[in-house]
């Protein structure tokens, strides 16, 4: 054990500082470190150390066709049986909020169809252009899959990417050109109180 003055004497000799990095201990223990570079590792540490949020997201449109359909309740189907929960959500764009019922009767169909893999945590519900819904995966031994074969291999990183790539190549049609603009515009800049008030009611529907 080296005395407190010595051990600052030799901090100051190195131009670096004597951190205390056990306080509890008896007697505590220091180091002579480069203190900034000890807090951002740190820090660092910290972030790493922090669970990573298990959730996904599945958007679709009123006019997806089957395929694509097919392909994102797969996806959502991989993401509930590693444990996430799947947060879908169906995006109006233009002249397609004229028609808010197909966009309820579409995620009603998603509803029936990831039933038999997961519980509806918050039911559908309109914010401005968008309808969310929340689901929560079923325990393992009730999942049934629809879309996916049961013995059918997969990694779930390569579902991540390629649900990812799919997201990002979702073509939009000719209705999204027309006149989405100025109200998609409007959408964006509410999208993150759309957010906020949609995982609030979450939050109060699993403390129900």
């Amino acid at each position: 054990m080296i005395p407190t003055h010595k051990a600052l004497k030799k901090a100051k000799e190195l131009s670096l500082d004597l951190v205390e990095i056990a306080p509890n201990a008896k007697p505590p223990v220091c180091r002579i470190v480069d203190y900034g570079k000890y807090k951002y590792e740190q820090s660092k540490q910290k972030k790493s150390e922090k669970p990573k949020k298990r959730e996904k997201e599945v958007k679709f449109r009123v006019n997806i066709g089957e395929h694509d359909y097919n392909i994102k309740l797969m996806h959502a189907e991989d993401f509930l049986s590693h444990g996430f929960k799947v947060r879908i959500q169906l995006q109006f764009r233009g002249r397609q909020m004229a028609h808010k019922d197909l966009g309820f009767e579409l995620m009603q169909k998603v509803k029936e169809d990831l039933s038999t893999m997961a519980n509806v945590d918050l039911e559908p519900k309109l914010n401005n252009r968008n309808i969310l819904m929340m689901v929560s995966p079923l325990p393992k031994e009730k999942q049934v899959r629809k879309f996916r074969k049961e013995d059918e291999e997969y990694d779930i990183d390569e579902t991540e990417a390629a649900h990812q790539e799919h997201e990002d190549e979702d073509p939009h049609d000719e209705d999204d050109h027309v006149d989405a603009s100025d109200e998609d515009a409007t959408s964006e800049e509410a999208a993150s109180d759309e957010e906020a008030e949609f995982e609030e009611d979450a939050a109060a529907e699993e403390e129900k």
